[in-house]
């Protein structure tokens, strides 16, 4: 989901209680037109731009993303996310004042607080923090087995698969994650499913009454129906390739959304973003962050031949379009060089890595493999010291020795 995107759900949320005036015609995701009075930028959070909309959201993906890629991010970039935490577990898009109690009026979002649990539970040391998230995303799923943008919600495609992630990030199995009603995330994700044939056949739609951009919930759903979260790796060559069948199972329905997407591709090698209601221009603009969404899916799929001619035009075409979003869009871009097995610090003459790192607080390090097995060690050799350390146990084996030599020696004499 892109900045754009998280911005005009933020604002829905903010206009619920105006929903029932406007337009019928009106997507609920673009209701809202007022957003709220920018705010500075907190040390410690990625970007610059007002955090109202996605701070948390750009801030996980941040982390995520470093994580991914060896690099320790600030320790202030770490408690910055944490901070944003709500006694509940929940995390809101953000919130300015962290000195006290979430404000009872701020609205929670599934979305952030799944990122949040995707970011944390990766990085380690963070496991009360992402207990609670966890236990707050249980209490507000839906009886369908979903979840919507914001509590009491509808249940949508994105939201459901960016949540299956979360419990699949915090050891959780998501399709024992059932509702009052006894469905799972899975069983709400067929729901999103349209069949074979017609309009966006195969795709997952965001909610059967309000289609949205198919593309985007798709990508999303195809991730999500594989228990995957925002991080994948390449799976299973798909034997099915890219044609759309009839399907009755989540995993049928996960190959007909990544054949959607290979035909939605196929002709430009990138999506294209609908013109927003009202806009004077209604040309369609190539949807930079939908496509890179879209290349982690068909990985996910197995399709990862398929996703050839969609990463190639990200690397000639992507880096303008990072740079202006932030940091959210260096960390698509990085997640879809992951699932690809691409360098992501030569992404078409871009090192994703430095950009990404650029827009926030200076990491802690870069690390290797290697370089983390000799960070551990070092932590375990200084856990020794602090306690009954090796060379203590020495001494005194030394100092026993002395005063006990005979019976030592004897006792070595009837050892095997």
């Amino acid at each position: 989901m892109t900045t754009a995107r998280r911005r005009a759900a933020v604002l829905a949320a903010s206009a619920v209680l105006t929903a029932a005036v406007l337009p019928a015609s009106v997507p609920a995701a673009f209701a809202a037109t007022s957003p709220p009075p920018p705010a500075a930028t907190p040390s410690g959070l990625y970007g610059t731009s007002d955090p109202a909309y996605d701070g948390v959201w750009r801030q996980s993906l941040a982390l995520l993303a470093q994580d991914t890629v060896g690099v320790l991010p600030a320790v202030k970039a770490v408690d910055w996310l944490v901070g944003q935490q709500c006694d509940s577990g929940a995390f809101p898009s953000y919130r300015a004042d962290v000195t006290g109690p979430c404000d009872a009026k701020l609205p929670l979002d599934s979305n952030a607080t799944a990122a949040a649990v995707q970011a944390l539970a990766a990085l380690g040391g963070q496991d009360p923090a992402v207990k609670k998230s966890v236990a707050w995303l249980k209490s507000v799923q839906n009886t369908d087995g979903g979840w919507g943008y914001n509590p009491g919600g509808a249940s949508d495609a994105n939201s459901t698969s960016v949540v299956i992630g979360a419990l699949a990030a915090a050891g959780e199995k998501p399709d024992a994650v059932v509702s009052k009603g006894g469905k799972s995330p899975y069983d709400a994700l067929l729901t999103f499913a349209r069949p074979c044939g017609g309009k966006d056949g195969g795709a997952f739609v965001f909610q059967p009454k309000q289609p949205g951009v198919v593309a985007d919930s798709t990508a999303a759903a195809v991730i999500g129906a594989h228990g995957k979260g925002l991080v994948v790796t390449a799976g299973a060559k798909d034997a099915g390739g890219a044609a759309c069948k009839p399907a009755t199972t989540v995993e049928g329905a996960a190959h007909n959304g990544g054949a959607y997407l290979t035909s939605a591709l196929a002709a430009t090698g990138h999506l294209n973003a609908p013109p927003m209601p009202g806009a004077a221009d209604t040309t369609a603009k190539p949807d930079v962050g939908n496509t890179a969404d879209a290349v982690v899916a068909l990985a996910a799929q197995g399709l990862t031949e398929q996703a050839g001619k969609p990463l190639g035009w990200l690397k000639q075409n992507a880096a303008a379009w990072a740079k202006e979003s932030g940091p959210a869009a260096y960390a698509q871009l990085i997640f879809a060089a992951h699932a690809t097995g691409t360098d992501p610090k030569d992404f078409g003459g871009t090192d994703l890595v430095a950009a990404l790192g650029a827009t926030g607080p200076a990491p802690r390090t870069v690390v290797t493999d290697t370089a983390r097995e000799k960070e551990q060690r070092e932590q375990d050799g200084k856990k020794d010291d602090s306690g009954v350390g090796v060379w203590w146990i020495v001494g005194a084996f030394f100092a026993a020795s002395v005063g006990a030599g005979i019976l030592l020696s004897g006792r070595r004499k009837s050892q095997p």
